[in-house]
């Protein structure tokens, strides 16, 4: 075996490694569930990047959503950075997944073309005393709005619309995600992202 072998098959089993060379390159992947543990590594991500330079930063997003606050963290920080974040959808980009994804701005929104994306309400699960269920229950009220105030912001959709889109789980393609205003551009080659 090669020495270059060797190293390639020890990056692979060294995660530190290949996040460092991830970073390098500017890019940042988020995959799986949100929560708070991956709100946290995003968040270091990013202000770690921001002090490397102010070059844009690449996110790879492929999520099935998840928490709603974790997802509210990374969509916070991401705007608040300085450099400019590029999000590429991969796979599937769903609930709390839309959320982050929504972060960039518009035109720089970019989906591969097998990637679905998903918006709805926020989904309540809380037993207890009957006073916390009705608390609970404004909060979630309160949630779906203020997501779907972001939904039509970053999207350009009427609210109503949003709203009556958000009552069920509402799948789009690539390609009707575009035409919603919630993806930008369609991209197959990695070379399309090297002038951003």
């Amino acid at each position: 075996m090669k020495d270059k072998d060797l190293a390639q098959g020890e990056d692979s089993k060294n995660p530190n490694l290949l996040l460092e060379k991830l970073l390098k390159t500017r890019s940042i992947i988020i995959s799986g569930e949100i929560n708070q543990a991956l709100a946290e590594k995003v968040t270091m991500q990013l202000l770690s990047l921001q002090e490397m330079g102010n070059e844009p930063i690449k996110i790879f997003l492929n999520s099935q959503g998840g928490h709603v606050e974790a997802g509210d963290t990374i969509h916070d920080m991401i705007k608040l950075v300085k450099p400019k974040v590029v999000i590429i959808g991969t796979g599937w980009v769903a609930s709390a997944g839309i959320t982050i994804y929504l972060a960039a701005e518009k035109e720089n929104r970019y989906s591969l073309p097998n990637t679905r994306y998903m918006i709805h309400q926020p989904l309540g699960g809380v037993n207890g005393a009957v006073s916390d269920i009705l608390i609970e229950a404004d909060e979630v009220i309160r949630i779906r709005e203020r997501i779907n105030r972001i939904i039509s912001n970053a999207t350009g959709q009427p609210f109503e619309k949003v709203e009556k889109d958000t009552d069920r789980n509402f799948w789009l393609s690539a390609e009707e995600a575009i035409k919603y205003g919630i993806v930008n551009k369609i991209i197959t080659k990695y070379e399309e992202l090297e002038n951003i």
